[in-house]
């Protein structure tokens, strides 16, 4: 298992590397097949609160899903010790569901209620649209936009609440890999689960009309 640590406005002692993997060992035990182990640690200075001065983020890579987590805090030691203890509850959550679960079998999704139509006298009443960066934006909307793009790589509802479970999120987007359609999962609360797809099939006939 490779492990590679990097500091970003900071050096990086001897003392805190061999921490680092003395700590990182007991990773393997809570997720096998971890290939690489990848550490960054940035300092912000002034720039933020004295106990968040300084971050650190783990990110564990293998033959399975990603898995991140982040911490803050004043020195490196303590922000790693922090991020540690999220990635190894992240492991654990993702195990204790998948046992729960297994597979999702006898488990049941409730999909969100269809939102209700808007009359032609409400249509009347809206506030102007307008387009920003690709986006179409209601009102004011939002002065700063950022824009992201991910390549997607189709996954099963299990396959996508684990992803969601391994990066610490309450969320995750995903393609569905039965339908293909764009779906999303998130939590609700302990182990239960939401799921959204969203049905392309007028929106794509409407687009080649």
């Amino acid at each position: 298992m490779d492990v590679l640590i990097t500091g970003r406005h900071c050096q990086i002692p001897d003392d805190f590397r061999a921490r680092v993997e003395e700590r990182i060992d007991s990773v393997t035990k809570l997720k096998d097949r971890v290939m690489r182990v990848e550490v960054q640690v940035s300092a912000h200075g002034s720039r933020r609160q004295p106990e968040e001065s300084t971050q650190v983020e783990i990110t564990l890579r293998g033959a399975g899903p990603v898995v991140r987590a982040e911490a803050f805090a004043e020195d490196k030691t303590a922000a790693f010790d922090h991020a540690m203890d999220r990635i190894k509850a992240q492991l654990r959550r993702a195990s204790d569901r998948r046992k729960t679960h297994r597979g999702l079998r006898g488990h049941v999704l409730v999909a969100e209620p269809p939102m209700p139509e808007v009359s032609s006298e409400e249509d009347l009443d809206r506030p102007q649209v307008r387009n920003i960066a690709g986006l179409e934006v209601t009102g004011d909307g939002p002065l700063v936009v950022r824009e992201k793009r991910f390549d997607a790589t189709p996954l099963t509802l299990a396959q996508a609440l684990d992803e969601m479970e391994l990066v610490g999120h309450d969320f995750f987007l995903y393609v569905d890999a039965v339908t293909g359609a764009p779906s999303a999962v998130y939590r609700r609360k302990a182990y239960d689960y939401g799921v959204i797809h969203l049905n392309l099939g007028e929106a794509a006939g409407e687009a080649t009309a």
